[in-house]
């Protein structure tokens, strides 16, 4: 990995792509702490110090946003409407003919339903705005800080109205920059971002399980926690990269005095097929009771049993729900992304064919078949990877957010393997070794 950035660093159109990309990332990060008017920064700065670490509900989405959320700033939001509102497109795909259409015209399709997202990535941040103005105001954004009903001093309707209007454009502006990461810098714009915000909490993180550590000083619980993410870090690059490839011949077809086909080639299906979207799905799912029970007045039954079992990350039925929730979005996303028969058909229309297996519907039902025994693997090692770090690093003072475990390490390293394979990409294109000699 470092072979391949010192040798684009050499390139130089490939440097001041990397250079262009850390520009943004800079001013990302700068967005982050700006606060938006009508905020008492002061206020706000007290508060965050004496928050528990959990955050509990906005715990995830502040991750994503580097920070920013509980901070109120500018980007306060960060990249969660645009993750939500790809989500949703990529989940309508499947049930919109017109959607669906449009994936199958190639660019000029890709690029409107690009749109659409655009489009509902502000819809959601109005939404998300609103409701963090809102949170912010009634003071349950800190729910154990003395001034938190004095973040926002101006209740008027203006000043409500600039603050949502200031976090949208905020949204706006990182999809923006994202885009431009895409076009002119390296690629993966919007993952980068990504990345870029949950690495932002990493040395915060480690610091405090430092300074709440007693043995050395806390240097020894330091350590472990960097050994064992270490160790996490190689297993999940390990399965990341794992993958069942599929032989796959094309026969030869004389088209005048031409031969064509008679290739070999395989379809790499990969172990976790789903990605990171089971696990953002699950805790979203988990948030909503959570949440509801958060608003309701009163100390109703209902509200008592919510946060009992459902609010508190470590309570058991919490972690249970999740583990089974984690395996039934693994295999309702690859359900929803991977499309057996569409596969078979294309094969068949070029004249391609597994080595043993009928074309057309056989060909189908063997992929499907291949895919549900890899789903398996791939969504138990997603729910353990969410739980296991979670309940061996608490004993540390670490949070279920921290870039060690579930979520985040599952981010840091897709996002970090995809980037690297950009690069690599992009060299090879570029190395004109051997054509002289």
């Amino acid at each position: 990995m470092l072979t391949a950035f010192a040798r684009a660093f050499k390139t130089p159109d490939l440097r001041k792509k990397l250079l262009f990309t850390l520009g943004i990332i800079v001013i990302f990060r700068v967005g982050t702490h700006i606060p938006i008017p009508g905020v008492d920064y002061r206020a706000v700065q007290v508060c965050i110090d004496q928050a528990d670490a959990n955050q509990g509900l906005f715990g995830l989405v502040n991750m994503f946003s580097g920070g920013a959320l509980l901070q109120i700033t500018i980007f306060a939001l960060g990249i969660m409407p645009y993750i939500t509102a790809s989500i949703i497109l990529q989940l309508l795909t499947v049930v919109i003919p017109r959607l669906e259409a449009l994936k199958k015209e190639g660019q000029a399709g890709t690029a409107k339903i690009t749109q659409y997202t655009r489009y509902l990535t502000v819809a959601l941040a109005v939404l998300q705005g609103t409701g963090l103005v809102a949170t912010a105001r009634s003071g349950a954004l800190f729910q154990n800080c003395q001034v938190a009903n004095q973040i926002v001093p101006d209740r008027s309707i203006f000043t409500t109205i600039v603050m949502v209007i200031t976090m949208t454009a905020g949204t706006a502006m990182v999809m923006w920059l994202g885009e431009l990461i895409t076009d002119r810098g390296i690629g993966n714009g919007m993952s980068i971002l990504m990345f870029i915000s949950i690495a932002a909490t990493f040395p915060s993180a480690l610091w405090a399980i430092k300074k709440q550590g007693s043995l050395a000083d806390g240097w020894i619980e330091f350590g472990t926690v960097v050994a064992v993410g270490l160790v996490m870090i190689g297993l999940v690059v390990f399965v990341e990269q794992a993958q069942r490839r599929i032989p796959v011949q094309y026969a030869k077809r004389m088209i005048g005095r031409r031969s064509y086909g008679g290739t070999s080639t395989y379809i790499p299906l990969k172990v976790n097929q789903a990605g990171i979207i089971p696990v953002i799905f699950a805790s979203s799912l988990l948030y909503i009771p959570a949440l509801i029970a958060q608003f309701a007045g009163g100390n109703a039954g209902w509200k008592t049993w919510i946060e009992q079992n459902l609010a508190l990350t470590d309570a058991p039925l919490h972690v249970t729900l999740y583990f089974f929730l984690i395996i039934f979005f693994a295999f309702f996303y690859v359900a929803i992304s991977f499309n057996p028969e569409e596969v078979a058909d294309n094969m068949k229309k070029y004249g391609g064919f597994i080595p043993g297996i009928r074309a057309g519907r056989p060909t189908a039902e063997y992929l499907s078949y291949v895919l549900n025994r890899i789903t398996w693997p791939g969504s138990l090692y997603l729910g353990l990877i969410a739980l296991v770090p979670t309940m061996a690093l608490a004993g540390f003072g670490a949070n279920q957010n921290f870039p060690f475990g579930g979520t985040s390490i599952l981010i840091i390293v897709g996002v970090g393997l995809e980037t690297v394979k950009q690069i690599e990409s992009q060299l090879q294109q570029r190395n004109y070794e051997g054509f002289l000699r």
